[in-house]
């Protein structure tokens, strides 16, 4: 899987109050990170018009806002997300806002846009309950994943997600993020010793990627540790990913032995009560 970030780091992104800039767009891939700086209006929609279709003309189907220094969006603004968002999902992927704030959720709600693209706000995530000990999966199941077969592996992942009580888009952000960590263990470690595990509890769905490399953790609140050269930054990126689309990351190192485990969490969105 291929991950394209709008920036540099340490988080340098589209800044549309910087006329006639190079956006630095020079790949495109699965999943579009894309931070907006400054207001989404009619001065920089054009830009944030233009680079999303290069991305989405290159085959990016899944495509996240960060509204983190955003503090207004006009109607433009909101025209410009309702369609895209219209346009990924008639590709089969998906638009997301996160680290919204208050003033702009208030506007997209007034908007109802809030009713169908997931919007998160800047509050941390609340922490996700424990396990009860005593409580048993209700299936599970578990496959090898080697180079070859990446694609096949991160499909069966989806056909999995798609039994339980996960929404559509729920199963889209879950694949992404399995499919990151496949991905990364397949890369990094040992292209034939990695397993994917799918758990289904009452309440959540948890996917665990475990490899035979030598073995890495990484505490839930914790950023990696800088480094030098690609590899360090993409590892990082794909940690900011999975976190971003999971409710839960646990990166830890197997307790039987050498390798890495990687285990992501979903819980389930609770249904409306009916009267």
């Amino acid at each position: 899987m291929v991950l394209a970030f709008a920036e540099t780091l340490p988080h340098v992104g589209i800044n549309p109050s910087s006329s006639g800039q190079n956006w630095g767009m020079t790949s495109t891939g699965d999943i579009l990170l894309l931070p907006v700086r400054g207001d989404l209006d009619v001065a920089s929609v054009p830009r944030v018009r233009a680079y999303l279709d290069r991305a989405i003309d290159g085959g990016c189907r899944r495509v996240i806002l960060s509204l983190a220094d955003t503090d207004y969006v006009d109607s433009l603004g909101m025209a410009l997300i309702l369609a895209y968002a219209r346009r990924l999902a008639e590709k089969g992927g998906l638009l997301s806002l996160v680290n919204v704030g208050d003033n702009v959720y208030r506007s997209l709600a007034i908007c109802r846009l809030v009713d169908f693209i997931p919007v998160m706000g800047r509050a941390p995530k609340p922490p996700v309950p424990a396990l009860d000990p005593s409580v048993r999966p209700l299936w599970h199941g578990t496959m090898r994943v080697d180079e070859a077969h990446l694609s096949a592996a991160r499909r069966r992942l989806e056909q999995l997600l798609s039994r339980t009580d996960l929404t559509n888009d729920e199963v889209f952000d879950l694949t992404l993020a399995g499919g990151e960590a496949l991905g990364n263990a397949v890369d990094h470690t040992c292209a034939e010793g990695v397993l994917l595990t799918v758990w289904v509890y009452p309440d959540r769905a948890v996917v665990e990627v475990t490899d035979c490399g030598s073995g890495f953790e990484l505490d839930e609140d914790e950023e990696v540790p800088q480094g030098e050269g690609e590899d360090c930054l993409e590892r990082g990126r794909g940690i900011k990913l999975m976190r971003m689309l999971s409710d839960s990351v646990e990166i830890c190192r197997k307790p039987s032995g050498t390798g890495t485990v990687v285990r992501l969490v979903k819980l389930f969105t609770p249904m409306a009560a009916t009267v």
